[in-house]
C-alpha cells in the first residue's frame, strides 16, 4: 500500500530508456484494487456501503436522487463519467429477491437515469446491467445494484487499451450536481 503521495513527477531509476509515453497516473482506483469500501461479509451489517450510503447526505453520499425503494448514487470508481447505479434501500442479493414494488421502481429509476445523463451530457448510448454474484464479476455480490454507464461516439480510444486508464474530465461532486439539478420528476 502507498503511504506518501506526492504532487511532484518522481524520477524512477532501473525504468528503461524513455519511451516518450507520459504517463497519466489514477491513484484513486488503487482503493479500489485493494477493496477499499468492501463489506467484510455478506450481511447488510458486515459493511455494506450501499446500506450506509443511503444514511449520509445527498452530497456526502453522492446521491443524484432518492425514491421510496431505490436511490441513485454515482459510482465511486466509474466506468465512464456521469457513472450511476440504482440500489434498493433493502439489502438483496439476487434480482429475484426483489418485490414488485422496488422492481417497478428500479425500472423508473434506470429511465429516469438514462434522461438525466442525455439531457446533463448528451450521452449518445448507455451499458446497463447487474452483474448477479461474484463469479459473474459483482463487486459487492451481497447487494443488488444496477450499472447505468453513459456512452458517447469515440469514448473509447487508446487509454483503457494501451495505458488501462479511463479519463475522467469531471469531479463525482460535480457530476452528481449536474445529474440532481436534471433529474426528472415523479
Amino acid at each position: 500500500m502507498l503511504l506518501i503521495m506526492t504532487t511532484e513527477p518522481e524520477q524512477q531509476i532501473g525504468v528503461g530508456a524513455p519511451d516518450a509515453f507520459q504517463r497519466l497516473w489514477t491513484p484513486h482506483r488503487m482503493a479500489y484494487i485493494q477493496g477499499e469500501n468492501k463489506p467484510s461479509g455478506p450481511g447488510a451489517d458486515d459493511g455494506c456501503p450501499f446500506c450506509s450510503i443511503p444514511a449520509k447526505s445527498d452530497e456526502d453520499g453522492l446521491i443524484v436522487a432518492r425514491g421510496e425503494h431505490v436511490y441513485a448514487v454515482l459510482n465511486l470508481y466509474p466506468y465512464n463519467g456521469g457513472h450511476i447505479m440504482i440500489v434498493p434501500f433493502r439489502h438483496v442479493a439476487d434480482y429475484t429477491e426483489l418485490d414488485d414494488a422496488e422492481t417497478a421502481e428500479l425500472a423508473v429509476f434506470t429511465k429516469r437515469a438514462m434522461t438525466a445523463l442525455r439531457k446533463a451530457s448528451g450521452a449518445h448510448g448507455f451499458n446497463i446491467g447487474m452483474n448477479q454474484g461474484q463469479a459473474a464479476g459483482a463487486g459487492i455480490a451481497a447487494h443488488l445494484h444496477q450499472h447505468i454507464v453513459p456512452r458517447w461516439g469515440g469514448d473509447t480510444n487508446f487509454m483503457p487499451v494501451v495505458g488501462h486508464t479511463k479519463v475522467l474530465p469531471q469531479l463525482l461532486a460535480d457530476t452528481r450536481k449536474m445529474l440532481a439539478d436534471v433529474w426528472p420528476g415523479a
